[in-house]
């Protein structure tokens, strides 16, 4: 059995790596695979159930979800998981320390094996290091009666395994991390260039106007509210568009009529999920462009058409519009810099990580032509990074 389980890992990474390598046009002409054995596929379904734990990374949940598996998969008495400086699961008959024998892997960086005593209390170990990033974070140790040459190669191999299950979730929670940046840049982009002109507008209007300033001060708490809340990476259309309304109005009354705002919205695609103020920086971007240099009332429309699989959103002005070479620097900017791009460049950063880069902003403008931002956003549910 731990010939077998060796020989899968190794023959399952040899193919996935040959198969990614060879060109697209050659690997219609590989043969077709045959079906697996009983012992091929039950070795794979069994990584497949330790997999989803060691992505979340490792601690004690993750190692108490995954340690049973990995014992199945290596057939042996006993298997641990430990990080640097404590066991955080194990599964089977264990009379070790298994720190003892982790912290003699973890001190040499490489696989160590212990024999067993023949007929004694001491069980034989195989303890491997488990890497991320080039840096040992724990010991996958597996314990049996004896220990073989094909046990050794085995729990080298599935060491290696989980260590590339470990490494994904350092990827995803960087991915996460750098969202969260970007995200916290955004909001703070929001701030100057909103918050104060909407407070002196409203207070242009407490002694005029009282009614209206109420009305106001409740259309700005509402802003606050929604682009200020601890939110999860995606919310729906329909909530982005509230957010967009008010953001609308409040900027309508500090312009009065030298703004103008239409918003067409297919009801269809509200419930769409979209990645979380993904829509007012470009309606911000749109009235400062807008009103730039114009004498008389400027107008911005908004449209969202349901295209299919997908929906298409469109922020659009009529004012001067700008070179094509700036609206390419304002895409490539750094997006944690608080400048002229009032959030575009992160927007469009943030669209092709979480979808591709085939769903970054397309930007079409030219010196007195206006300029209209397409976004596309697939309707299929993706979960937050």
């Amino acid at each position: 059995m731990l010939t077998t389980v060796c020989v899968v890992l190794c023959s399952v990474t040899f193919l996935l790596g040959f198969g990614l390598a060879r060109p697209p046009w050659r690997r219609r002409a590989l043969p077709e695979v045959r079906r697996t054995d009983d012992a091929t596929f039950a070795t794979l379904h069994i990584a497949s159930m330790a997999a989803p734990a060691l992505r979340a990374g490792l601690d004690r949940d993750s190692a108490r979800k995954a340690v049973r598996y990995l014992r199945i998969l290596l057939g042996t008495s006993a298997v641990a998981i430990t990080s640097t400086d404590a066991a955080l699961a194990w599964d089977g008959s264990c009379t070790d320390d298994v720190l003892t024998y982790a912290r003699a892997t973890l001190a040499a960086g490489r696989t160590q094996v212990f024999p067993g005593e023949p007929g004694g209390p001491r069980q034989g170990a195989v303890v491997v290091p488990l890497v991320v990033d080039g840096t040992v974070v724990g010991a996958l140790a597996a314990f049996d009666d004896q220990v073989s040459a094909a046990l050794v190669r085995t729990v080298t191999e599935v060491g290696r395994w989980v260590s590339g299950q470990l490494e994904l979730a350092e990827l995803d929670a960087s991915r996460r991390r750098a969202l969260e940046a970007e995200m916290r840049a955004l909001r703070a982009q929001i701030s100057p260039h909103f918050v104060y002109n909407a407070l002196t507008t409203i207070a242009s209007f407490v002694r005029t106007n009282p009614k209206r300033a109420r009305e106001l001060l409740l259309d700005f708490a509402d802003f606050s509210r929604y682009a200020l809340r601890r939110a999860h990476d995606f919310t729906t259309l329909a909530d982005e568009l509230t957010c967009v309304d008010r953001y609308l109005l409040l900027e309508r009354a500090r312009f009065g009529d030298k703004l103008r705002f239409s918003m067409q919205v297919a009801p269809e695609v509200l419930p769409v999920p979209v990645p979380f103020l993904c829509l007012q920086p470009l309606v911000e971007n749109a009235i400062k462009h807008g009103m730039r240099g114009r004498g008389g009332p400027g107008e911005v429309r908004v449209v969202v058409r349901d295209a299919g699989p997908e929906a298409h959103i469109t922020v659009e002005d009529d004012g001067a519009g700008m070179d094509p070479e700036c609206a390419r620097r304002l895409l490539d900017e750094d997006p944690a810099r608080e400048g002229s791009g009032i959030g575009l460049a992160n927007v469009d950063l943030r669209m092709r990580q979480i979808y591709g880069d085939g769903y970054g902003l397309v930007v079409e403008t030219a010196l007195g032509a206006g300029t209209k931002v397409r976004l596309r956003v697939p309707k299929s549910s993706i979960s937050s990074l």
